[in-house]
């Protein structure tokens, strides 16, 4: 062989090891990229959905394509009950839920649910989310919290009923979704009634409820707006949602992404989507419900003192309740109202 040929033949044994090489670099690579499920009941144009996807992207980004989530909204991969056990059971990696869809399952972090105790949903969502291991790590057994959020204070959407004092509230059918909001129509004079997130705007409509309790943006979400007549300020009680993580999943992440996920959750990210609830979207969906016609009311100086009153007992009981099961529930409440 020429020594022509014989320099031919290296570099082409050298050229198909390269690319051998490379495809080995390639695939190993690919193999490193990771997937995770994420699990939710709210629709698509909804504020958590929103801020799934925009936290996928910056993962997407810092981890340079190696960490993927796959969001899955609208219960696509189960109803709103089962949020917390598709997370828990790994059918799903992550999932965010709404604590009231499973009554007495969180019975501590329904404590933040109680009328008149959250006032700002970023303040109370980050110290919520800083309380978890002390306070509610137990009741959250089998998931790693990532944050805990609670939403502005539910306003009352009223297709027609006027409310000028509580004694208006008396026997009206009011939608909830949660014991602690229920306890709360019922104080008021109201008639509580469970109907799901997606069938309120219907069930207003058909006369089957005469209202809601939403903050502004879940009235936008679900638009509540051509149903509603009046709604109404302040707001009375806040709903508590929790974004939580299959430990297994979490484990199996190599240790760069897994601080990646520490780093984009915790009480600063609960704080930072608390804000755009309070700040942004809450006031968008102020703006959306009077577009629509809606007239926004305040309930009167007078009114507020007598719902404040009658909601003092349920309080106090369900407090009491807490504490009677030999959980912290009077410490973790006072510790709560500090987000004031």
């Amino acid at each position: 062989m020429s020594m022509t040929k014989k320099l031919l033949s290296m570099f082409a044994r050298v050229a198909t090891a390269g690319v051998i090489g490379l495809a080995g670099v390639l695939q190993s690579a690919q193999a490193e990229v990771v997937e995770l499920k994420v699990s939710h009941f709210l629709p698509p144009n909804h504020t958590f959905h929103k801020e799934l996807l925009r936290w996928s992207e910056d993962l997407l980004k810092k981890s340079n394509g190696q960490l993927v989530l796959k969001v899955f909204p609208a219960s696509q991969m189960g109803p709103l009950p089962r949020q917390f056990d598709l997370a828990r059971t790994g059918v799903a990696d992550m999932a965010l839920g709404l604590h009231g869809s499973t009554p007495g399952r969180f019975s501590m972090t329904e404590l933040v649910q109680l009328p008149y105790l959250v006032t700002s949903s970023s303040k109370s969502s980050a110290l919520m989310t800083e309380l978890a291991p002390k306070y509610l790590a137990e009741e959250h057994g089998g998931v790693r919290i990532l944050y805990l959020l609670t939403t502005s204070p539910l306003k009352f959407h009223m297709s027609k009923a006027k409310i000028d004092s509580m004694a208006d509230f008396k026997g009206l059918r009011i939608r909830y979704v949660g014991e602690s909001f229920a306890n709360t129509i019922k104080a008021f004079g109201g008639v509580p009634v469970a109907v799901s997130p997606a069938e309120t705007a219907d069930a207003m409509s058909k006369g089957i409820v005469d209202g809601a309790m939403f903050p502004y943006e879940g009235a936008q979400s679900f638009q509540l707006g051509t149903e509603t007549k009046y709604s109404y300020e302040p707001g009375i009680s806040a709903a508590t949602f929790f974004l939580v993580m299959n430990p297994k999943s979490y484990d199996k992440l190599p240790p760069d992404l897994r601080k990646l996920i520490d780093d984009t959750t915790g009480p600063a990210a609960a704080r930072r989507v608390g804000d755009i609830l309070e700040n942004v979207v809450e006031t968008e969906g102020r703006t959306y419900m009077e577009s629509k016609g809606t007239k926004i009311v305040s309930f009167s100086d007078k009114a507020i003192a007598e719902m404040k009153a009658a909601v003092a007992p349920q309080v106090a009981e369900a407090v009491s309740k807490v504490d009677n099961k030999n959980l912290p529930g009077s410490a973790f409440y006072k510790a709560m109202l500090q987000a004031k």
